[in-house]
C-alpha cells in the first residue's frame, strides 16, 4: 500500500507540471504596443492611419499623441516613450535630429499643407493681409511652440504687419485651438492648415492665397519598438498611406 502511495506522487506530479504547461501555453502573448506623437493638424489623417496600421499588425496597440510639434519634441527630448515623431514643421525636426532623439537616417518628407486665413463663415473677408488692420480679433498659432504659429508670423513680418497687428492677435495653443476659436465665431479671423480648414468647412471660410508648408517624419530613438516605427513609418509613405492624407487634403511631398 505504502509502495502504491510512492507510485501516484510522481504520477500526480506529471500530470499537474502537464496541466501547467498547457495553463502557460494558453496564456496570450503580451501585446506589442507602440507611441505615435504627430502634430496637431495630423490629428484626422493620423488616427484612421492608426486604426489601419492595427488591423495590419494583430496584437499590436498604437498609442497617438497629438499636440503642437514643439511640446511635442519637448516631451521626447524629457524621455517619453515615442516611437515615430511627425512634425508640422522642418525647424522642429531640425532640433529632434540636433537632440538626437530621432534617427536622421529615417527623416522623410511625408506630405504637403498650406497655411491659410480663415474667417468665420458668411462673415466679412479680407481684401489682403493689410487689410486685415480692420480685424479686432485674429487668431494665430503661439510662435514658440506651434509651426502655424511661426509661419503666419513670418508672412505678417515679410508684410510688415506682424508689430502692427500684435494688440489685435489672440494666441492658441495648437492649430486646432485656433481653428476652434474662428468657427466658434469668437475671432474675427485666423491663421490655419488647410486640411484643419477642411474639417470645418460648413463653419468657415478660406480667404484665396496660401504658403506651403512640408512635413517630415522619422523614427524617434526613445522607444521601446523602433521595428515598429520603421513599419508605420513605411506605411505613412505607401501608396495606402498617401491616399488617406490626400483624404483629408494633403498634398505628396
Amino acid at each position: 500500500m505504502e509502495e502504491t502511495k510512492h507510485m501516484k506522487t510522481p504520477f500526480l506530479s506529471r500530470i499537474l507540471l502537464a496541466l501547467a504547461c498547457v495553463g502557460l501555453l494558453a496564456l496570450p502573448a503580451k501585446a506589442a504596443e507602440m507611441t505615435i506623437s504627430g502634430a496637431a493638424s495630423l490629428t484626422n489623417a493620423f488616427t484612421e492611419l492608426k486604426g489601419m496600421f492595427e488591423k495590419k499588425h494583430p496584437g499590436l496597440t498604437a498609442h497617438v499623441n497629438f499636440a503642437a510639434s514643439n511640446p511635442l519634441l519637448k516631451q521626447i527630448q524629457e524621455g517619453a516613450p515615442v516611437d515615430v515623431f511627425a512634425s508640422a514643421d522642418q525647424a522642429t525636426m531640425d532640433k529632434a535630429v540636433a537632440s538626437k532623439v530621432v534617427d536622421p537616417a529615417t527623416r522623410k518628407d511625408f506630405a504637403l499643407n498650406d497655411l491659410v486665413l480663415i474667417v468665420p463663415a458668411g462673415s466679412k473677408k479680407p481684401a489682403d493681409l493689410a487689410d486685415l488692420k480692420n480685424f479686432k480679433r485674429i487668431a494665430v498659432g503661439n510662435p514658440d511652440s506651434v509651426p502655424a504659429g511661426r509661419y503666419t508670423r513670418e508672412a505678417l513680418t515679410n508684410a510688415k504687419l506682424w508689430d502692427v497687428l500684435q494688440p489685435q492677435v489672440i494666441q492658441g495653443a495648437s492649430v486646432r485651438q485656433v481653428l476652434d476659436y474662428v468657427a466658434r465665431g469668437e475671432v474675427d479671423a485666423g491663421f490655419v492648415y488647410g486640411t484643419d480648414a477642411k474639417q470645418q468647412a460648413g463653419k468657415v471660410d478660406v480667404v484665396p492665397g496660401h504658403k506651403p508648408v512640408l512635413y517630415p517624419i522619422a523614427v524617434a530613438t526613445t522607444g521601446k519598438n523602433p521595428k515598429m516605427g520603421q513599419a508605420f513609418l513605411d506605411f505613412v509613405l505607401s501608396p495606402e498611406g498617401q491616399a488617406v492624407l490626400a483624404k483629408y487634403g494633403f498634398s505628396k511631398p
